[in-house]
């Protein structure tokens, strides 16, 4: 085991040391892999904004280091770019501004390219890291899949089909009833991979800057005990990454083909990577497949090459394209049968297609006890055999995962409504049952092929 930025880390040997070369910070400008040319306009760009920084407050600006940062202020003085104001800063720091010259210049960068964030990391070593921390390297075991799920009430039976489909670097199906768990669960699968990865805040191919790091969806890691990767690294790490859990993004029926390709914002004039690139090393789910803007075979079509080549192709514009590496477990997610929505060509694709089924009578009750000592409610065993054969069964209701926690929900707020202890009686599961379930004019709605509750 060895630290890294404030991390410990433990894995594979050899992919660590890749890892460890890749993120090392750089020590002179030629180790950004960035030309003096662009990381002097990128500045030019931060000081234009700011009118004037000290050394210091540039270099945390471009995440790096002080030493080339001052380098690069050097040259753009000899370029009469930058000049050193007589204002200095309250710690006594001198504070460099630009000239006229320098601000035409900025400005003229500014028409370019309006990013103005961290300097960007070349898409080689984006390419070459994502490769070096692939999500397909990892080996989930039974042991990782019950210490991850130890909280879930999941037969053992799903869990061993879950696990071994993370093995398979495949695409996953799962389908079933909806409120069966299904995003639920999926969305715990990134509990069974505890090493961080490194995500970079920005890729520079060719002339164009590409965000990557989002703080929306990439959860950083503060507590080096809470997730480990291994690493061996004699030096601090390039500020230009951020150090994550792996990705575990779910996207839902708002998806829309254009969320899939580099998005351009022609105001700011910036370039924002596609959803499944954020994911890269980690997991992505499409949730309620069949209900989004575009049509379920659209949806897949964009899937075929990225799953058979584990590479996806994008564009900038402008018939400028590249292409990354497809690193991630995608998840189809939906409550339609896989055959309604997808031709057996493509279903021949996916290695998995698991079935969330109704909950048994057990299975029900384990989440009632739990949600009972969760949100403080006494438990009472014949409540729950009235709700299971009193309701469930003799309305053919049934048994969803979602139904104790909503149901106890309805109870609690009529009895801080009528400020009486939090317990749970038939008549109050009675009345949380009627506002609850809305009135169909089939009694049938609901039931299992067999026509039972199971």
């Amino acid at each position: 085991m060895s630290l890294v930025a404030g991390h410990e880390y433990e894995s594979d040997g050899q992919a660590a040391g890749a890892v460890a070369d890749i993120v090392s910070r750089p020590r002179t400008l030629a180790d950004t892999g960035l030309s003096r040319a662009y990381v002097a306009d990128l500045m030019s760009k931060h000081l234009m904004q700011s009118g004037a920084l000290p050394l210091n407050v540039l270099s945390q600006r471009i995440s790096l280091p002080s030493r080339i940062v001052e380098d690069v202020l050097h040259f753009l003085r000899e370029e009469a770019r930058v000049e050193i104001l007589s204002t200095q800063s309250e710690d006594g720091e001198l504070r460099y501004g630009l000239t006229d010259r320098g601000r035409v210049l900025a400005a003229s960068a500014f028409e370019i390219s309006g990013y103005a964030g961290a300097a960007p990391v070349p898409l080689t070593d984006y390419v070459d890291l994502v490769h070096a921390q692939s999500v397909h390297d990892q080996s989930v075991t039974a042991g990782d899949m019950r210490a991850a799920f130890k909280d879930v009430v999941l037969s053992d039976e799903m869990l061993d089909r879950l696990g071994p489909s993370l093995n398979s670097g495949r695409a996953i199906f799962i389908y079933g009833p909806a409120g069966t768990g299904k995003t639920y669960i999926t969305q715990r699968f990134a509990r069974v991979f505890k090493e961080g990865v490194f995500i970079p805040k920005a890729i520079l191919i060719n002339d164009t800057v590409l965000s990557v790091y989002d703080p929306v969806i990439h959860r950083m890691i503060r507590r080096r005990d809470e997730h480990t990767i291994s690493l061996t690294l004699t030096s601090a790490c390039d500020d230009r990454y951020v150090f994550c859990e792996r990705p575990a993004i779910v996207v839902g029926g708002e998806l829309t083909a254009g969320m899939l390709e580099v998005q351009y914002d022609p105001n700011n004039k910036e370039h924002r990577a596609p959803l499944q690139m954020k994911a890269n090393n980690g997991i992505f789910i499409i949730d309620d497949m069949g209900r989004q803007r575009v049509s379920p075979q659209e949806v897949f079509n964009r899937w075929i090459v990225p799953l058979e080549e584990k590479k996806d192709y994008l564009s900038l514009g402008s018939g400028r394209h590249f292409s990354v590496p497809f690193n991630v477990v995608l998840v189809f997610s939906t409550n339609m049968k896989p055959t309604d929505l997808a031709d057996e060509a493509f279903l021949r694709r996916i290695g998995y297609k698991i079935e969330f089924p109704y909950l048994t009578a057990q299975q029900y009750s384990a989440i009632w006890k739990q949600q009972c000592e969760e949100r403080s409610v006494p438990f009472d065993q014949d409540v729950l055999d009235y709700a299971v054969n009193g309701l469930h069964r003799s309305r053919q209701v049934p048994l969803l995962p979602c139904h104790p926690r909503d149901l106890l929900g309805l109870c609690i707020d009529k009895a801080i409504y009528t400020n009486r202890p939090r317990e749970v009686t038939k008549d109050i599961l009675d009345w949380a049952w009627e506002n609850y379930f809305a009135r169909t004019d089939s009694s049938e709605a609901g039931l299992t092929e067999t026509g039972e509750v199971r």
